[in-house]
């Protein structure tokens, strides 16, 4: 794949590795790494081969957001359908994992949250500083910070527009793996091959369930999780995993 491209993507085993690669530009969101990303998510979704994503940035940092200069002239960092850099309202029904190295600000914060796990180096910064901008973190931040860490610090953070270090990510929550320096894609590639050595069946029924039943009242939850979980319960691939427990050896999933 040519590397004038905004968006490059390899595949490792059953992962699909997905790099924004605006590396003089901070790899901030213009309207072709948006397309880009959007390309990225529809093909790690399609492909039966892959199981899981890994979205990481090129040169020194993840994201720093949306490109205000592309901003100013017109362009727009939105996908139909899938919102801001084109993922943040409609990320991939498989799991994706952000690899942080150097920062994850305003919108790039944004499309890592939009991710189900983050591993990050040690010195990387997450933050929204729109508002020091005039701007409001609409890309799903201010959605999705409140229900993953205490209300108060997610309001600090978008009131205030000040970052925390990674380190302080992992002690609130938001942060699955804390890692040297350089290593950041690494531990996600690891990360992500131990999900996809999982069903995949089930891997994307219980990101599902575990998304959608902060909606669900009691009364629907067993019923909803019901009609997710119960396909997956008499699948092939379910079968599989019994038998190969029993017969004490590697499964071999068909995705069906």
């Amino acid at each position: 794949m040519s590397e004038d491209q905004a968006v490059l993507t390899e595949v490792r085993g059953r992962v699909l590795v997905v790099t924004l690669n605006r590396p003089e530009a901070r790899n901030a969101v213009n309207a072709e790494l948006a397309r880009g990303l959007a390309g990225a998510v529809e093909r790690l979704d399609a492909s039966d081969e892959l199981s899981v994503g890994v979205l990481t940035g090129a040169g020194r940092g993840f994201c720093a957001g949306m490109d205000l200069r592309a901003f100013v002239a017109g362009e727009s960092p939105w996908v139909d359908g899938r919102g801001f850099a084109g993922i943040v309202e409609a990320p991939p029904r498989k799991p994706m994992i952000a690899a942080i190295e150097g920062f994850a600000v305003a919108g790039g914060l944004e499309v890592a949250l939009a991710c189900d796990l983050i591993v990050a180096a040690e010195r990387a910064t997450l933050g929204i500083p729109e508002v020091k901008r005039g701007l409001v973190a609409a890309g799903g931040a201010l959605l999705r910070l409140p229900r993953r860490i205490p209300y108060h610090v997610a309001m600090e953070l978008a009131l205030t527009g000040d970052p925390i270090t990674a380190q302080r990510g992992v002690e609130l929550g938001i942060v699955n793996r804390l890692t040297p320096a350089g290593g950041a894609l690494g531990v996600a590639v690891e990360l992500a091959e131990a999900v996809a050595a999982n069903g995949p069946l089930a891997t994307r029924a219980s990101k599902r369930i575990l998304i959608e039943a902060g909606g669900w009242s009691p009364e629907e939850e067993w019923r909803r999780q019901a009609e997710i979980a119960g396909p997956v319960m008499s699948s092939e691939d379910a079968r599989e995993g019994a038998t190969a427990f029993w017969e004490k050896r590697e499964p071999v999933w068909k995705g069906r």
